[in-house]
């Protein structure tokens, strides 16, 4: 419930600050004192889009405030707690228009965005001006006033949120089955990539191991010539070295005798014998593998040619070979499984789907016996405000599906949607004799407020939203008309807090609470006022309005009367 109003720097009003009460609160005034204005402060506490065009002249920014009394335990307390909001049964907001763009809003002292301000006045009030009238013309919102005064808005939710569960499994379903569209193709290159690596039977290091093997066949000849020539000169020829180191040995042998320090000497050439007659026979195995082999040396290049395309295919390098291999045989797994994924979910969604079914089409039956009690509950309710004999009938149709229409988001040839099957169309007759016709199409400023006002009085009950303002409820109207609006208002007041700008008196005498705005000239600048009234001060104002600019003692005479038989 709105409590207080501070507005300022904000159009012509420099600063104002109303205390709103329960019951039904009037505010008047003459047109263009700023009525307008107040409502618009109203939306953006409630989440409406800021223009710095609505900043006052020469201020650098404009300030919105609001408080609202809620309820301990509420939808509101839930939000404020879920984003680190401290909550009490106050809700102050406050919203900062800056000409430099830089807007700021805060939800009990802390920084808030736009999208958690919408998430906490969503149901917090609802205005019903010349928008609300609009609104009512477009077929999503006569649906919803249906599911509302059905009592169907936890159905419409199940619907909504099963429907948003089904919509990105058919995603993933559809580029499942796209990859298994191109798949036949692709696993015959992969199959073809797996059977070509694996034909070569690769080693690691395996390239390196032939190039070293290719230049030894290329050099054949060479390398055995000068190992044959190392083994003669080291042990076969006379006066070989092994035998020259023999002959020293020999020598120093019979000298230690002498003198034992050569005995470190002799032991020395003892074990460079050993180490020639080693390598001696190293160079003989050697010898035996040297080949002179033309059609080896053929072999090797071959490999050699083998493996380097295979680099050239996969990636540069045998490592690279073989890792592509085994991201080979992954994707073959990954590829060859896709039908087993697709048949799973596609049992998965036709579980979903048979759901999301049963639950629309039991929405849809609910609906149409809610469409055949709206339309009577209207009815009645229209003959109180002056509209007796109009025929309402709110027809529900189904949505088509269309030839491209998923199956999962069908029913036979219907379109399911996240709210269900049906679309909404409000048909009116208000003449008796006239053909049932969208409302859009038919109804007067002045009917479509009664019917606005009709509404919000059949879904006093229904909606959790506590604070209803009415702009341009008398839109259209004036007379008896506007006495039964009136009454309607007051009664409206006994569920919500209601607050109406109006300029009729037949309305205004029924507030239970009445503000009067006025605009003055100060010091060269428009400036808006807004003050509570007293008994006289609001038979004054009634006489106002009846009787413009000159009051008489026969005017407020009347205002008087008014007021004491309403």
């Amino acid at each position: 419930m709105l409590r207080e109003l501070s507005i300022k720097n904000f159009a012509i009003i420099d600063d104002l600050n109303i205390c709103f009460s329960d019951g039904l609160t009037v505010l008047s005034g003459e047109t263009g004192a700023g009525k307008s204005i107040i409502i618009n402060a109203v939306n953006l506490l409630l989440g409406s889009r800021a223009n710095v065009q609505l900043i006052r002249t020469e201020a650098e920014s404009a300030e919105l405030e609001a408080m609202f009394q809620v309820a301990s335990k509420s939808r509101i307390s839930e939000i404020m707690d879920q984003h680190g909001y401290d909550f009490s049964e106050e809700l102050l907001i406050r919203r900062i228009i800056s000409k430099n763009n830089r807007h700021r809003i805060y939800i009990n002292g802390k920084l808030a965005t736009i999208h958690l301000l919408n998430l906490v006045t969503e149901n917090l009030a609802s205005i019903s001006g010349q928008h609300a009238h609009q609104g009512l013309l477009k077929e999503e919102q006569q649906l919803l006033i249906l599911d509302h005064f059905g009592g169907l808005m936890q159905l419409r939710k199940q619907v909504y949120n099963l429907y948003n569960k089904i919509l990105p499994l058919i995603t993933e379903l559809q580029k499942l089955n796209a990859i298994k569209d191109r798949q036949s193709e692709h696993i015959e290159l992969l199959k073809f990539q797996k059977q070509e690596i694996i034909q070569a039977s690769i080693t690691p290091g395996e390239d390196s191991s032939l190039e070293q093997e290719k230049i030894r066949l290329k050099n054949g000849e060479t390398l055995y010539q000068a190992v044959h020539e190392s083994i003669e000169a080291l042990y076969n020829t006379q006066d070989a070295v092994v035998e020259r180191l023999v002959e020293v040995r020999k020598n120093l042998d019979r000298v230690c005798q002498i003198d034992s320090e050569l005995s470190s000497a002799a032991k020395g050439i003892a074990g460079t014998t050993f180490q020639i007659e080693d390598i001696t026979e190293e160079l003989r195995n050697y010898l035996k593998n040297i080949q002179v082999d033309e059609t080896r040396l053929e072999d090797v290049e071959a490999r050699l040619d083998t493996l380097q395309k295979l680099k050239r295919k996969y990636g540069g390098s045998l490592d690279a070979v073989i890792d592509h291999l085994e991201s080979i045989e992954h994707e073959l797994t990954t590829v060859e499984n896709i039908s087993d994924k697709i048949n799973s979910m596609e049992t998965e969604l036709a579980k979903l789907h048979g759901q999301l079914v049963k639950l629309a089409m039991d929405l849809s039956e609910k609906r149409s016996q809610t469409a055949i009690n709206l339309a009577k509950k209207l009815e009645t309710e229209l003959t109180t405000l002056k509209m007796s004999r109009t025929q309402f009938k709110a027809l529900l149709l189904t949505i088509s599906a269309g030839d491209k229409a998923d199956p999962y988001i069908t029913i036979d040839d219907k379109a399911i949607t996240e709210t269900g099957i049906d679309s909404a169309s409000f048909l009116i007759a208000p003449n008796v004799g006239e053909n049932l016709k969208p409302l859009s199409g038919i109804a007067s400023g002045g009917e479509l407020s009664r019917i606005v006002l009709a509404l919000k009085a059949i879904l006093a009950d229904a909606e959790s939203v506590e604070t209803v303002v009415f702009d341009e409820v008398d839109s259209g109207i004036g007379g008896g008309v506007a006495e039964v609006v009136g009454k309607k208002l007051s009664f409206l007041a006994r569920h919500h807090q209601v607050i109406c700008i109006t300029h009729l008196p037949q309305i205004a005498k029924y507030g239970d609470h009445h503000f009067k705005i006025s605009k003055k000239v100060e010091q060269g600048r428009t400036i808006t006022h807004i003050d509570p009234l007293d008994d006289e001060e609001r038979i004054k104002e009634i006489a106002r309005m009846l009787g413009g600019v000159e009051i008489t003692g026969t005017t407020l005479d009347h205002a008087r009367e008014m007021l004491d038989h309403r």
